[in-house]
């Protein structure tokens, strides 16, 4: 299956479109290498384009709250996950980018109608349809899902297609060898003998 250019080639768990607009999103930064597409004002600029988020050019405090609100999608996926709730702040950046949406209607080919955020005439980035996708996929049942990778120095965004639902890790061999191996090691450090010297 080809992906649009937006989703990591790293990406082996993607979410049903258009749920993985929002995985890609948070995904643009990578705990493992710590690159941060978000990080710099052209690579920001680019993603966000390529993923139909921005029509113009993106002024530094867009950037900066950009990533603001990458993480706290990020912290719905750690909740989604089994994690704690989104802390107070958390919600106050997403509720800072629903307060200035304005919604109108939009009619399909087909008939169907839906909803999309209003063009925004300063030339910001559109993350409110993230928000409107995230409303979806909640009525749908898929949101939770999405999640965060239990890994505290990876929390890789992944879809859980497992049957029960129950997955915790964005890579079993990797993250979650990693934390099973570090549980194992503290359980044990407090179990060893006296020294018998």
């Amino acid at each position: 299956m080809a992906f649009p250019g937006w989703v990591p080639d790293i990406e082996s768990k993607p979410a049903p479109m258009p749920l993985l607009l929002v995985q890609s999103f948070v995904n643009t930064w990578e705990g493992e290498t710590g690159i941060d597409l978000l990080g710099d004002q052209a690579s920001a600029e680019s993603w966000l384009h390529d993923a139909g988020l921005l029509e113009g050019p993106l002024g530094e405090e867009d950037r900066a709250g950009t990533q603001r609100v990458r993480e706290a999608i990020r912290a719905l996926l750690v909740h989604n996950a089994g994690g704690p709730a989104p802390d107070t702040s958390d919600i106050e950046v997403l509720s800072s980018v629903a307060s200035g949406c304005v919604l109108r209607p939009v009619l399909a080919s087909d008939g169907a109608i839906d909803l999309a955020p209003a063009e925004q005439p300063d030339g910001s980035p559109q993350l409110a349809r993230l928000l409107l996708i995230i409303h979806d996929a909640q009525r749908e049942g898929t949101w939770a899902r999405l999640k965060a990778c239990r890994n505290p120095d990876c929390r890789w965004a992944y879809f859980d297609r497992s049957h029960a639902g129950r997955g915790a890790w964005c890579d079993m061999a990797v993250c979650g060898n990693r934390i099973k191996n570090r549980n194992f090691r503290s359980r044990h450090s407090g179990r060893q003998g006296p020294d018998p010297r």
